[in-house]
């Protein structure tokens, strides 16, 4: 189970290993700085396209079909970044708020900026639950100044729409830039990366002690987990995709990007999905079993 291998993060030290060589599937192009990846179970790809940064409006949400076929699915968003499935909905942080998406493409406005405790800076990631009860977000602050003092991660309760405050700057002094999320199935553990220290860190929910798991990480970004039990870790300054295994071995699975930004992985876990925001491409890379 998922939670058997988070028992496994948090072993002793972990040091970087050789570079792995994944095996490159394909590679789509023509996307305006695609910021997100997820997948459904049908074996779809939906891709957050931020359009041009800070104008309103332009921004998208791509689905790729198993046929390769791409089409829109939902426009007339801001700066779309964060992707999460709950249910058939997609959830979508959209610059200072959180979207819901239905089947047919059209969105509603779960979340707005007023309903944080804090006005958001720069709402980046998503990350549910195992029950589909939560909705993690991170909120990386001032991103282009190593995060300032706004950095933040909250939790939505998703009947409500009532936004918490899970742990901030204020609280912890290392929450900076706070990028990617990832959920263990016990609902306790929350995984993320920070985006301006690149360090991951494992957050105990019950008692919001953080545990520094793995640094060196660049511009931490994306979390995915694979189906071959490896934690990755994508690095949007240097380019790079990282993985962490069970036996806390961090590895480089991939350079050469321009970003690497919020990655995912198909419904079973055996492909990486990468987006590369400055190339306007997204990424699939097979992974090793």
């Amino acid at each position: 189970m998922v939670k058997t291998v988070i028992a496994a993060l948090f072993g002793g030290s972990l040091m970087l290993s050789g570079v792995a060589s994944g095996h490159e599937l394909k590679v789509l192009q023509g996307f305006k700085n695609p910021e997100s990846v997820v997948a459904d179970k049908a074996g779809r790809v939906y891709v957050s396209e931020i359009g041009e940064f800070e104008k309103d409006g332009d921004g998208q949400i791509a689905v790729i079909e198993p046929d390769g076929k791409r089409r829109v699915f939902a426009k007339g968003m801001n700066d779309p970044k964060g992707l999460a499935f709950v249910g058939q909905d997609l959830y979508v942080t959209d610059k200072n708020r959180i979207l819901r998406v239905g089947v047919d493409g059209q969105w509603t406005v779960l979340v707005d900026q007023s309903a944080f405790p804090v006005a958001p800076a720069f709402l980046n990631d998503l990350e549910p639950d195992f029950d589909g009860k939560y909705l993690y977000v991170s909120d990386s602050g001032d991103i282009a100044n190593q995060g300032g003092t706004s950095g933040a991660i909250y939790r939505v309760i998703l009947a409500t729409g009532k936004v918490e405050t899970i742990i901030n700057h204020q609280q912890d002094a290392r929450i900076k830039a706070p990028n990617g999320l990832w959920m263990d199935d016990t609902g306790e553990v929350l995984i993320y990366v920070d985006f301006a220290s690149g360090v991951l860190y494992k957050l105990d929910l019950l008692n919001r002690h953080l545990i520094e798991l793995a640094k060196g990480f660049g511009g931490g970004d994306g979390l995915a987990l694979g189906a071959d039990k490896k934690l990755y870790i994508s690095d949007y300054i240097n380019g790079k995709v990282f993985s962490l295994s069970i036996d806390d071995e961090v590895k480089l699975e991939k350079q050469g990007f321009q970003s690497a930004a919020d990655i995912g992985v198909t419904a079973d876990g055996k492909v990486l999905l990468i987006p590369d925001m400055k190339a306007g491409t997204v990424t699939w890379l097979e992974l090793h079993e």
